[in-house]
């Protein structure tokens, strides 16, 4: 299959003897939406001067984390300069700061730092990874580039196999979940809020993304993202998987 041509594969179906290396691979490689490719490309040739020195990621990001996992966070996309200098996602930008500091509150990370891909993070329980793999200019992915990615999303959840709960940051990552994880769709469509469940498989669980819009005006605090965790490891505790 060329990626170019077609992101993710198909919503329904992937390899019977698939791997996460092999799927990660095909990410990495992936270009199939002209204007994310090029934004990212820029950016990584282009640099913010306070990381000059950096040699730019510049490609789309896989998930990581431990690989049985029942615990999913899914996120939004890439930051130009976090994720797509780093090459780890939610990794050397303020949003994965709040992000990686809670999830080692919660026992699910060994460090409270996310800075570099080789800082010796580990996960424990958990993968994070993004509904849109690649950074798109202003943080706003078109419905399109959406719906082109999160193939890779659903194979991924399919591959971790023990998941039993997905904490959704943010509307963008909820309405992504819903889209590819939930059949049918439930009428009337269940709306994102803090705190919002749907009970599907695997759980949904919504979370304010922790952008310095939402921490920085304290519409997501410190304790609010321990709540949402805490809650993901009782309906993990209680979820049933192999």
């Amino acid at each position: 299959m060329s990626t170019s041509a077609c992101a993710g594969g198909s919503l329904g179906t992937f390899g019977a003897l698939e791997t996460l290396a092999a799927l990660e691979a095909e990410v990495v490689s992936c270009r199939a939406c002209p204007r994310l490719v090029a934004w990212r490309e820029q950016v990584a040739r282009e640099r913010r001067a306070a990381f000059a020195e950096w040699d730019y990621w510049g490609r789309p990001l896989p998930g990581f984390g431990d690989q049985r996992a029942r615990i999913l966070v899914l996120g939004l996309a890439p930051a130009a300069h976090g994720a797509n200098r780093t090459g780890r996602i939610f990794t050397g930008d303020r949003s994965g700061d709040f992000l990686f500091a809670a999830l080692h509150r919660a026992g699910l990370a060994n460090q409270p730092e996310s800075v570099s891909a080789a800082d010796g993070l580990r996960l424990h329980d958990c993968w994070v990874t993004a509904a849109v793999r690649c950074a798109p200019p202003a943080n706003r992915p078109t419905p399109a580039e959406r719906d082109r990615c999160l193939p890779y999303a659903v194979r991924e959840l399919r591959l971790l196999g023990r998941v039993a709960v997905v904490v959704c940051l943010g509307k963008f990552a909820w309405d992504a979940a819903l889209r590819a994880l939930a059949k049918p769709v439930p009428r009337p469509r269940p709306r994102f809020g803090h705190g919002s469940e749907l009970d599907a498989e695997p759980m949904l669980l919504g979370c304010f993304h922790p952008s310095q819009q939402n921490t920085f005006t304290g519409k997501l605090t410190p304790a609010m993202m321990d709540d949402v965790l805490l809650r993901a490891r009782e309906l993990a505790e209680q979820g049933h998987v192999p």
